[in-house]
């Protein structure tokens, strides 16, 4: 039996342009952090021929071809177990939230099914294989920085190149720079749930009809290299302030990004407090993350409690996904 474990993640700037449509013509850049959510995989040889997957229902097949959860049929028949084989995710958080939960099932199965195959796969090739069934072989509308931090974890810049290289780079900073960023950090999960692939396609069709969505990308990069630079330079008071400015950007490369619902919850955070937020993810739902400094914090929270909100306490998640049970 082989378990992994692979985090979820937050993403702070950068957003939208890990899509092909954009970074095929210019780079794209995001930071994004891993948190110490997780998603937990179990794979294991049947003594049978049956292909048993259990997620949130479970299903008994005899041939792969007929199992309906998509992202694990196409990882089995990736790394080639078509029969006798068990399937078993687990996970902190619930599906849909703007966490990256799909691209992190799918590097956590492909971790666990190659090591059950006794095969070491660098966290480089885990995240372009998960590309590869999401994207590739699914055609799923979305990007690759789920990919890319489900596998590598930390807090990182994550650069998309327009021949289709990813780069991965952790943001070096002092440690106590980190903290500090931690501790301002909230996130709040609406309730909402949301389909990130209708929000992306929208994004990817303005990209293609017009000149003014690649520039509302164009901020939204120019927004990672500032988050960047000021946690390099030990800077983090103003990072309300970026979010803010990032979710203006965001909310203009899609009409689904974001609801009336949804500014109205961030309204009240601001007035409670808040410097600054945007919604995880593509938008559309999931989770309210902002930038709140400590002695705000407690009326905050209590605001987005009394909203419905459910708050998700969070720390940085140092490594991507790793094995943490490999036995017999």
């Amino acid at each position: 039996m082989i378990i992994s474990r692979t985090p979820f993640r937050v993403s702070l700037a950068g957003g939208g342009s890990d899509i092909a449509e954009y970074y095929r013509n210019r780079p794209g850049h995001v930071v994004t952090l891993a948190i110490n959510r997780y998603m937990y995989v179990t794979v294991n040889r049947r003594f049978d021929d049956n292909i048993r997957v259990s997620y949130t229902r479970t299903e008994i097949v005899e041939r792969l071809d007929d199992l309906q959860h998509e992202l694990i049929r196409e990882a089995l028949r990736m790394t080639g177990f078509t029969t006798g084989i068990e399937v078993t995710t687990v996970a902190d958080l619930p599906a849909g939230i703007g966490l990256g939960s799909s691209s992190t099932l799918v590097v956590g199965v492909l971790n666990a099914l190659y090591s059950l195959k006794g095969e070491w796969h660098s966290p480089d090739d885990l995240a372009r294989r998960a590309c590869e069934i999401e994207i590739g072989i699914l055609g799923r509308p979305i990007g690759k920085q789920d990919q890319y931090i489900a596998a590598f974890g930390g807090l990182s810049v994550i650069s998309f190149l327009p021949d289709e290289r990813v780069s991965v780079h952790p943001v070096v900073c002092p440690s106590d720079t980190r903290q500090r960023l931690l501790q301002q950090l909230m996130l709040f999960y609406t309730g909402i749930r949301r389909d990130s692939g209708s929000v992306l396609g929208e994004a990817r069709t303005r990209l293609a009809e017009r000149k003014e969505a690649s520039e509302n990308i164009d901020g939204l990069v120019a927004l990672a290299g500032e988050v960047r630079a000021g946690l390099v330079a030990g800077e983090v008071d103003a990072m309300g302030e970026l979010l803010d400015r990032s979710w203006t950007l965001k909310k203009r490369m899609a009409s689904l990004v974001s609801n009336g619902a949804l500014d109205d919850l961030y309204l009240k955070a601001r007035a409670a407090g808040a410097e600054g937020g945007k919604v995880a993810g593509a938008g559309g739902g999931g989770c309210l993350l902002l930038a709140v400094k400590p002695p705000a914090q407690e009326r905050v929270r209590s605001v987005m409690v009394e909203a419905g909100l459910r708050e998700i306490p969070f720390t940085l998640e140092p490594e991507g996904s790793r094995i943490i049970h490999y036995g017999n």
